[in-house]
């Protein structure tokens, strides 16, 4: 039945078969792209917890720690472009573990860390290492996903940010208390080298594993391969293509950039300062601080993959994307509001976690809608790199606010305007860019 379905492209009318496919394709590729990107993230922001102690260690000020803790995105945008460029011409499989490794063993190299300058030094590698790895797995996934799936895998990949949290808020805090003075290491630099040591693993596991197309999947059947393929191609067609140049030129490209910017920049601001600003609430023990962080991914997860299918099932994306920009703005600025209770800001912290997660995979259905093939390579890597340059911007400016004013607050209002900014680009966006026409084949 299949194979003359697969002939004559009637998806809609065989939901069963069709699902069946697609379970079998995320079962295969989903999870260990999690863990990944798991891992990926965690690398990146566990400076925020190493902060804790390397700053007393090294004698670093509040502003050195803000600039080398963004410097990475200074590295991760100028290499981005050519990076997923690279990766549409020589293939996932070993892009994706190159970037693994060579990101693995520069995180473990922070130990060496001595002065402001190896401290910005390595993170800036860091980011050069890492360019490429998010919009590379969001391209990636376009290979075997058409757009009417797309909200709900996202949701999947992009889960792993809080997860991260969930995971690497205890495990720091547990590896900076545990581990500090063995073998005359301080804590922080035994979780540098910990916590690196698992991208390296599953860099080599994407090595061996990871299926560059649809056509090298070896655990497909024919007729299925056959089947994700001519859903892949007959909603390419319908996508857009541009030449380089027009893509970088652009206006509605662009605009998503803004988008994106205007809310990561809240996520990127949490992440590198939540465990100081927990930590300026009275709490010092290093394990209740990482248990603290966590608790807003965990509330994050549920969150985007409801939202996210809610959105898939009725095509309403532009609604709910502005929606949950608008939460993380409102959660930041309340968390303002009610700093002088510890309880209260926390909460308020929270919702804007929730908010700023879950518009994450509503955004990314966006640019995958609108551009296809080389387009959808350099696309995605301009509004990833651009857009995380607000991973600079961030923590730089908490860092030089603190050091100024003495208190987070300013900074943080800041973050909230952003956020508020990113909402009105939403609205200003065509519906029929990032709405679809709702439909109830998809599983879920």
């Amino acid at each position: 039945m299949l194979e003359s379905l697969a002939k004559e492209g009637d998806y809609a009318s065989t939901p069963e078969i069709e699902n069946s496919t697609y379970r079998r394709v995320t079962t295969r590729l989903v999870p260990i792209l999690f863990l990944a990107y798991v891992f990926s993230y965690l690398d990146r922001v566990n400076v925020g917890f190493a902060k804790l102690q390397m700053l007393s260690d090294l004698n670093l000020s509040e502003a050195v720690y803000g600039l080398g803790a963004g410097i990475f995105f200074i590295g991760y945008a100028l290499f981005e472009i050519p990076s997923n460029i690279l990766l549409h011409k020589f293939g996932a499989r070993r892009w994706i573990a190159r970037i693994m490794i060579t990101w693995g063993v520069l995180a473990a190299a922070m130990i060496f860390v001595k002065s402001p300058g190896s401290f910005y030094v390595l993170r800036f590698l860091l980011g050069v290492a890492e360019a490429g790895f998010q919009p590379g797995i969001v391209l990636y996934l376009t290979f075997w996903y058409p757009e009417r799936r797309r909200g709900q895998i996202m949701a999947l990949f992009f889960a792993a940010v809080p997860a991260s949290s969930i995971l690497g808020g205890p495990l720091s805090g547990w590896i900076m208390s545990s581990f500090t003075g063995v073998h005359g290491l301080a804590g922080w630099q035994w979780m540098f080298v910990i916590e690196a040591l698992p991208a390296i693993a599953i860099g080599l596991v994407i090595l061996c594993t990871l299926p560059d197309s649809i056509g090298k999947a070896s655990w497909l059947s024919k007729t299925e391969a056959t089947y994700l393929e001519r859903a892949i191609n007959q909603e390419a067609r319908k996508a857009h293509e541009f030449s380089l140049k027009g893509v970088f030129s652009n206006p509605m490209v662009l605009v998503m950039a803004a988008i994106y910017f205007c809310n990561v920049i809240g996520i990127y601001g949490i992440s590198f300062w939540l465990p100081t600003i927990i930590k300026s609430t009275g709490i010092t023990n290093l394990l209740d601080i990482g248990l603290l962080t966590a608790a807003p991914s965990l509330a994050a997860i549920v969150f985007m993959i409801y939202i996210s299918r809610k959105a898939d099932r009725t095509g309403e994306r532009k609604r709910y994307l502005a929606i949950m920009i608008a939460i993380g703005s409102l959660g930041l600025a309340a968390s303002v509001l009610f700093s002088s209770n510890t309880t209260l800001s926390l909460l308020s912290l929270a919702v804007a976690t929730v908010g700023m997660y879950s518009a994450l995979p509503l955004f990314w259905s966006l640019p995958t809608a609108y551009l296809s093939g080389v387009a959808a390579a350099a696309g995605i890597a301009l509004i990833n790199s651009l857009a995380n340059v607000s991973g600079f911007v961030g923590p730089y400016l908490i860092g030089w606010v603190k050091q100024t004013t003495g208190s987070t607050n300013m900074a943080i209002i800041a973050l909230s305007v952003a956020s508020a900014l990113g909402f009105v680009l939403v609205l200003s966006i065509p519906s029929k860019i990032v709405n679809r026409v709702p439909s109830s084949r998809v599983e879920g």
